[in-house]
Formats: C-alpha cells, structure tokens, sequence
C-alpha cells in the first residue's frame, strides 16, 4: 500500500441499520478511509441480483460516527456499482462485505448477498472479504468476530493482494478464548435437503414457507462445515470463474 490511507469500501446484505455492519465498521474504522454503502433493507438471499427494472435511489446518513454513509434501495451487489461509479470514483483498495448475521459456509455462498457484495467487488479488481457470524440473532455477540475482521484486515493491507481475491469467512458462534484459530478451507459438499412448508391463508388459498435442514455429505477434515465444527474460523478462497476445467478437458476430448 502507498502512505495515503487506504479506502475501504464497507457494504452487508442485513441493511445499513444492521448490528452486523455498525460492528463490521467498529473493528476498521482507524484502518483507512471508510465509505459504507449497504441496502435500505434486508436482502438476506439476494444472491447476485442486479435491478434492471426501476431506478436507484441513495440516501446519506450519520450513522457511524461521521464516517460516509450511503443507504441503497437496491440489492448488495447494486451497492458495490454505484459505490464505485459515483460516489468514490476510482477503486476502493479493499471491500468489506458483512458482519452477516448467520452461515454462509457451502453452497450458502450461491445465495449469499454478503457474498455477492463481496463478489461483485472482485469482478471490479477489488481484492475483497465476506465475512459471516454464526450467529442468526440481531442480539448476537460480535466481540470475537470484530477481533477476528481486524487481524484479516490488517494482513491484507500489509502487502498488495491480488486485485480478485476474494475470501469467505465464517466465524464460530463461540467467545475469543474459545476460538481454535484460523484455518484455510476448501468449500465443503453440503447443501440443503428443502422442503415447502404448504399452508392456507384466511381466503383458502395456499402458500408456501421455504424451510430445510443443512445436511453435510462431505467427510474432508479440510472443509469450511469441519472447521466451523472445531471452533476454527473458517476462510475459504473463492474463484469468480466457474468453469469446470476438467469437464471441459473431458468435453473437448469426446466430442471434437
């Protein structure tokens, strides 16, 4: 990093009003320039939506301390576009996406707006860090996570990082003392098994509840699911190309 304070750009899904986000900016707030900009609103399982279809709006507010604040009414990854289109106007040096309020660990990285964020930032050559609590409780306990955001925080800006990294950490639900460490993970094969939970409303009409249980089909001791189980925080390195490279080997070689 040059001697100029670098620029972090702070973003969540949980909305700007979130205890997540406000621990988030507590943990870096002395670290570099702040600029927050995050949903006007819950966007949990957003994913990677873009709206296409009516305009943006964005409101500041004082809610940090003095510290830029932007409210958005769009998506988690709408915030990282306009934040980086009009209102910081050159590439933030890091993005931050979280603290969000329960697991993104697996496949919750695919729905994820904490992630999104966090993906959309590093699409934009802005080495980038989702990070997540295990914790669904909006009265949650941040002190071990906003200790572990800093240490994350501050070696990525002793040196220059790749302008596409991007981290997904999950943080135990336990106290400091109880935390095993840091461990570097691959994603694990874990999903959830869903069900539809059918009702009737007042008028007879039925509707549906998503519900599901997490279910780990993967035995690796290398896995985010097997850390997060042993009280490690969990930081998996996440590619933005999806393409099957073995697949593709095998493709070109049966059908050409």
């Amino acid at each position: 990093m040059t001697n100029e304070r670098p620029i972090i750009l702070i973003t969540n899904d949980d909305g700007i009003t979130a205890p997540g986000i406000r621990n988030l900016v507590e943990a870096v707030k002395d670290l570099g320039q702040l600029v927050v900009v995050a949903p006007d609103k819950p966007q949990s399982g957003m994913g990677h939506a873009i709206t296409i279809g009516h305009p943006l709006r964005m409101n500041q507010l004082d809610l940090f301390g003095g510290i830029e604040a932007w409210q958005v009414s769009g998506t988690p990854a709408d915030c990282v576009k306009l934040a980086v289109d009009k209102l910081i106007h050159r590439k933030p040096d890091l993005c931050l996406s979280g603290i969000n309020h329960g697991a993104n660990h697996a496949i919750n990285v695919i729905y994820s707006g904490t992630m999104s964020a966090a993906m959309e930032a590093a699409i934009e050559g802005i080495p980038s860090v989702g990070f997540s609590l295990m914790d669904y409780s909006m009265e949650a306990d941040f002190s071990a996570a906003r200790e572990v955001v800093r240490s994350i925080v501050m070696k990525l800006l002793a040196e220059k990082q790749d302008n596409h990294l991007l981290l997904n950490v999950n943080i135990p639900k336990v106290s400091m003392e109880l935390l095993a460490g840091i461990k570097i993970c691959r994603q694990a094969y874990a999903k959830y098994q869903e069900d539809f939970d059918e009702r009737v409303d007042p008028h007879g009409r039925k509707y549906y509840w998503l519900t599901g249980e997490f279910v780990n089909m993967d035995e690796g001791d290398d896995t985010d699911v097997w850390a997060l189980e042993h009280n490690y925080v969990s930081v998996v390195p996440i590619a933005i190309d999806f393409t099957n490279y073995k697949m593709k080997q095998q493709l070109e070689e049966k059908w050409s």
